[in-house]
């Protein structure tokens, strides 16, 4: 699904775009809205790209901003398509996200590692997933990543076929 021709054509990749919420909201599934309008998570396992391994990139479903490239996709049995690095760190922001801790601070002195760090897409704001310091090498990086967040665009091989 492809939500950026037409509305955000005009746009030059890298620059910040501003999302219209409701018109996201009738082109985007219920899932797709509530993950990257809301913050919310896909079930584990429900995903469409979870075991996807070809050769290609994925785009935000919002913007088509690159964010990811099936070279660093890898199985982490989490339940969601995890990667041990971005394509450019630019092309995602980070944030700590107190969620699951609330306003317990007892819970958070006692189980800091209850604070998670949410990936959002830097050009439109697109809540993506979380990333843990729990991967593979060389980055020891998982960015957990919803699929509902992301649209996959396969390599072209020679023959033009993709």
């Amino acid at each position: 699904m492809s939500l950026s021709m037409g509305v955000y054509q005009t746009q030059k990749m890298g620059e910040k775009v501003n999302v219209d919420k409701e018109e996201l909201r009738k082109k985007l599934t219920p899932v797709q809205y509530h993950v990257t309008q809301e913050k919310g998570t896909e079930r584990p396992f429900s995903g469409c790209y979870n075991k996807v391994y070809d050769e290609g990139l994925y785009v935000c479903l919002v913007c088509e901003q690159p964010l990811f490239s099936s070279d660093t996709k890898y199985d982490s049995s989490c339940g969601w398509p995890a990667f041990n690095d971005v394509l450019d760190q630019g092309k995602v922001k980070l944030t700590p996200d107190t969620s699951g801790v609330g306003a317990n601070l007892l819970l958070l002195i006692s189980q800091p590692g209850r604070i998670r760090t949410e990936v959002t897409c830097s050009r439109c704001g697109s809540h993506l997933g979380h990333v843990f310091n729990d991967g593979p090498l060389p980055t020891k990086k998982r960015f957990c990543i919803n699929s509902a967040s992301l649209n996959f665009l396969p390599h072209k091989s020679k023959d033009g076929d993709s």
